[in-house]
């Protein structure tokens, strides 16, 4: 399977992923969160940044679900889901991932016709990854 590659403004999202965190980059001089990582803020052109942490909740904004042809690792998973979820705390900033039914477990795991948009979601983690699963009520 393909893992990320970091780069320099990037390397600290990866590391607290490791750690099962999920912070994104913010502004140390305006507070505006920003993803993906990026030296300069977009609103203040501020170089002082910082990592916060948040809660790991959102709702799916988009989805596909994947079909062969794929790269062979993941053609034996597929039919799988890629969603790109808003977070909670900053509905701008959209992360992508695979929604499955718990951490760690494959690709197909969650049903492709359960996707709903808008569907309640929070992150988990698995061998550094972030992942989404269902939020229960």
């Amino acid at each position: 399977m393909l893992r990320p590659v970091p780069d320099p403004d990037g390397a600290p999202f990866w590391e607290y992923a490791a750690r099962g965190e999920l912070r994104v980059q913010a502004c140390a001089a305006c507070g505006e969160l920003r993803f993906p990582p990026r030296p300069c803020c977009p609103h203040c052109q501020s170089f002082d940044a910082e990592w916060r942490p948040v809660s790991g909740r959102g709702r799916v904004w988009s989805y596909v679900v994947a079909h062969p042809p794929l790269l062979p690792d993941y053609a034996a998973q597929a039919p799988y889901n890629v969603v790109v979820v808003e977070l909670d705390e900053a509905p701008r900033i959209r992360l992508v991932g695979n929604l499955v039914t718990g951490a760690g477990q494959p690709l197909d795991s969650f049903p492709p016709e359960s996707l709903r948009i808008g569907a309640r979601v929070r992150a988990v983690f698995h061998d550094g990854l972030p992942q989404w699963v269902p939020e229960r009520s």
